[in-house]
């Protein structure tokens, strides 16, 4: 296969990374943000929204990922790896510092902003090569230094699944009655990542957390497992787990489902009877149409259509290894046929939808709304008012946690009042 026709036939596999070739941006299929940032790469672009967006929850801060920005070319997928990967060290180097002081909250969080350096560094590596199992390995041991050099009341578990294991963390809550919120993340997401993008803001508002990687996410890809079409599977395993382990109550579970993690979502909320809500940002019941619509973008660019960057070719390879198949053929194949039934589904359902987002992911979240039959449901929609217009809230991820958070309270305020 050719360059150019990998750009084509790869664009199917490339789940939620851009398509070059494609129409202009308010036409893009898997369009992820309507707004340019600092970037002109549009992978690269979302990705550096990212890491800001960690910022207030113990991330990098503005001044930190602005400098490493700096150091990056725009669209060369190594260079960022290196950038993001050496200001890691920085960071860890600076927590060892202040750790031999005894500050030890200071070195807790400068500790985390390794780990948030480590994470983006992998995001446009090989995957599954050495650089990347390199850097997930310091993001991993960076990111549990860290929970206990600031004292969160976190429990690291595995969730037995396939004869191998599930990794996540629950983080409990003072109150003991306290609901659980599951996050379940999507194509680019770890659990560690997800406690940054809405986990700490979600517990600090009275819930305990949980945040589990399923198949395909984070590096179970390393471990054989790979993203699967029924996912209320090893949503239903982590579920039992969460019973079991943590006395998570049924009935008092709410679960919250980004990007992906929509699909996954609205599988779950017509299989799992023991979830009291959920909230999918965005409700994406049939992902194997924007993995069409990406390919018929790409033809439609041409053969004079620019050649992809190499961060774009790294997200389309990514995605083929973390669903488990070696051409965009079988990814095409295994993913067409998965749906999420909108007539199952009659627990509370919050659907959130960013304006800037894919116009694929804009109409599935619209007719989904419409289609379930919760009798108490609400769609919320965000312009680029809002800040929080972007893909799973990305430039703005309070309003998320807000919105969810917000739906939440009154659920379950309606359920203790019988």
């Amino acid at each position: 296969m050719n360059r150019r026709s990998f750009v084509i036939a790869g664009s199917a596999a490339a789940g939620t990374a851009t398509v070059a070739a494609a129409a202009g941006p308010a036409q893009r299929p898997d369009q992820r943000l309507a707004t340019r940032y600092r970037f002109d790469d549009p992978n690269m672009d979302l990705f550096f929204m990212s890491a800001l967006s960690w910022g207030p929850a113990g991330g990098l801060d503005i001044g930190q990922a602005y400098h490493v920005a700096s150091t990056i070319v725009d669209g060369d997928a190594d260079s960022w790896v290196r950038s993001f990967g050496a200001y890691g060290e920085v960071q860890d180097a600076q927590a060892d510092a202040w750790g031999r002081r005894g500050w030890r909250r200071a070195a807790g969080e400068a500790r985390l902003k390794a780990f948030a350096s480590y994470r983006s560094a992998w995001q446009f590596a090989e995957p599954g090569g050495e650089a990347f199992m390199r850097l997930y390995r310091r993001h991993q041991q960076a990111f549990a230094t860290a929970v206990g050099e600031l004292a969160w009341p976190a429990t690291l578990f595995q969730v037995p699944y396939g004869g191998k294991a599930l990794p996540g963390m629950f983080v409990r809550n003072a109150a003991a009655d306290a609901p659980v919120v599951l996050l379940i993340g999507g194509a680019d997401t770890c659990f560690e990542d997800l406690f940054l993008s809405y986990g700490r803001a979600v517990w600090e508002r009275g819930y305990a957390v949980a945040i589990v990687d399923l198949p395909g996410q984070g590096n179970t890809a390393a471990e054989g497992l790979y993203w699967e079409t029924e996912p209320e599977r090893p949503i239903a395993a982590v579920v039992d787990t969460l019973v079991q382990r943590f006395g998570a109550r049924p009935g008092r579970i709410a679960l919250v489902g980004l990007s992906l993690g929509g699909y996954f979502a609205t599988r779950a909320a017509g299989f799992e009877t023991r979830l009291a809500t959920v909230v999918a940002s965005t409700p994406f019941p049939a992902p194997g149409e924007l993995f069409g619509a990406s390919v018929r973008a790409a033809q439609a660019g041409g053969a004079g259509a620019a050649a992809p960057s190499s961060a774009t070719l790294r997200s389309w390879q990514t995605s083929l290894w973390k669903a488990g198949v070696a051409t965009p053929q079988a990814f095409l194949a295994r993913w067409q046929p998965a749906r999420a039934d909108a007539a199952r589904v009659t627990l509370p359902f919050l659907s959130v939808l960013g304006g800037g987002d894919s116009p694929v992911f804009a109409a599935q979240a619209r007719a989904w709304h419409e289609q379930i039959r919760s009798a108490r449901k609400d769609f919320v929609f965000l312009d680029a008012a809002t800040g929080a217009d972007g893909h799973c809230q990305v430039n703005a991820r309070l309003r998320l946690v807000q919105e969810a958070c917000g739906w939440m309270d009154e659920v379950f305020a309606a359920q203790a009042r019988g």
